[in-house]
């Protein structure tokens, strides 16, 4: 079993950056490709960005390309989202996600450990 804890959730006014991480405990995060995903109020949980085990190929959401960077440690057990030039749009609870497996994929229902999720709200 995996739990995954995200933090660096948080408020911002819109044009500014936040970082997300994920840190695991259990089982070292080397073992999964990992995504983010996010989920605002009304809506279904849209995929955000994903990286491999190795960290190559990170693929990332038309929306959030060129704004946010996937990064992962695997010494260090983490996972990162940089997120900047944040909009409105952005805001929602942002999830980190596990897949047992090497590529990093886009759909939800691959990833088999998910997190609790951290709010991020983006004020226009």
């Amino acid at each position: 079993q995996v739990q995954l804890v995200e933090s660096g959730g948080g408020w911002v006014q819109a044009g500014g950056s936040l970082r997300l991480s994920c840190s695991a405990s259990g089982r070292t995060l080397s073992n999964y490709a990992m995504g983010w995903f996010r989920q605002a109020p009304g809506n279904q949980r849209e995929f955000v960005a994903a990286i491999s085990r190795s960290g190559s190929g990170p693929n990332y959401a038309d929306s959030v390309k060129g704004r946010f960077t996937v990064s992962r440690d695997n010494a260090q057990n983490t996972v990162s989202l940089q997120m900047n030039s944040l909009k409105p749009e952005d805001t929602a609870v942002y999830y980190c996600a596990a897949r047992t497996g090497y590529v990093a994929r886009a759909v939800k229902d691959s990833y088999d450990y998910w997190g609790q999720g951290t709010q991020v709200t983006v004020s226009s």
